[in-house]
């Protein structure tokens, strides 16, 4: 097995969003959540990482065995009023980790993580956030993320 890893463009966007959709449903379901049907994610995806890509506030690294993309990775930049731990206000969001469940246990999601967050240093970004699932929390504390127990979210 031989993983090349390459960046995302738009020939692979398509197999992105069907991936991202299984991820989520994959993660939705083992936490006993039904997956909304009134959902149309293939389209809000889609106009997401074109916007996103095209405008450089969204990267993303992919990691290939041949033909087949077994691993995910994804960094949207956002930029807030600069603070004391991140005076450039640069904010890397880290997002769309994924690795075939075949594929788990070889170090590509290390490699991946390390493709994005060097992205988000390109950019400036000083701080990354990341909201992990259960499975993900082991890979980003070994790597250096912290808990941060003030993070709160609000859903509109």
């Amino acid at each position: 097995m031989n993983i090349e890893y390459k960046r995302l463009t738009e020939n692979e966007l398509s197999t992105i969003i069907e991936m991202r959709i299984n991820q989520l449903t994959e993660e939705y379901t083992s936490e006993g959540r039904s997956v909304p049907e009134d959902v149309d994610l293939r389209t809000a995806l889609m106009d997401f990482y074109t916007r996103n890509m095209a405008a450089g506030t969204y990267v993303s690294w992919l990691a290939f065995d041949g033909d087949k993309i077994v691993g995910t990775s994804g960094m949207s930049f956002a930029e807030k009023p600069p603070y004391f731990s991140c005076p450039s206000g640069r904010v890397g969001i880290l997002s769309s980790m994924y690795t075939d469940p075949n594929y788990r246990r070889m170090g590509i999601a290390i490699n991946l993580l390390d493709r994005v967050v060097n992205e988000a240093r390109e950019y400036g970004c000083g701080t990354i956030y990341i909201t992990a699932s259960d499975m993900g929390v082991k890979l980003y504390t070994a790597y250096g993320f912290k808990h941060n127990g003030n993070f709160m979210q609000y859903n509109l």
